[in-house]
């Protein structure tokens, strides 16, 4: 299975992927990357912050972009090569994520591909928004 090549690629073309964030989410997510922060793991901590409780790893949230990347658009053999994020608002364990991406710029003579990347709350509250570069695959 190979995603989007270059030549298949056009302007505007957009793909999404949901995911309802769970508490085994983040304590797996905390466990693999060592991101031990008390804003995640600790309820008790986790309500004297600003956000009164536990929130999700901001680059979780980032993770579900790079499923969009690999999986839809351009898709299996693209080559994630940078990404723009500003985290703009929390997510909290049980928020259904959308995460985004849409095609807004192909640089032929380099191969690559720029995306708009979103992520959104089930309320539609953008928590996340940047641009991802990537090198999609070469031919099928």
């Amino acid at each position: 299975m190979v995603g989007k090549t270059m030549e298949e690629i056009k302007i505007g073309d957009t793909a999404s992927f949901e995911k309802t964030i769970t508490e085994t989410d983040v304590y797996l997510y905390a466990g693999i990357t060592g991101d031990l922060n008390p804003a995640h793991i600790n309820q008790v901590e986790a309500e004297k912050t600003m956000f009164k409780g536990r929130i999700a790893h901001g680059m979780l949230t980032a993770g579900l972009i790079s499923a969009v990347l690999g999986m839809h658009l351009p898709g299996p053999g693209t080559i994630y090569l940078a990404q723009e994020l500003k985290f703009l608002a929390p997510v909290r364990i049980g928020d259904t994520v959308k995460a985004q991406v849409e095609v807004i710029e192909i640089i032929e003579e380099k191969k690559r591909v720029k995306l708009k990347t979103t992520c959104t709350n089930q309320e539609g509250t953008l928590v996340l928004d940047g641009v991802a570069t990537v090198m999609p695959p070469k031919g099928k």
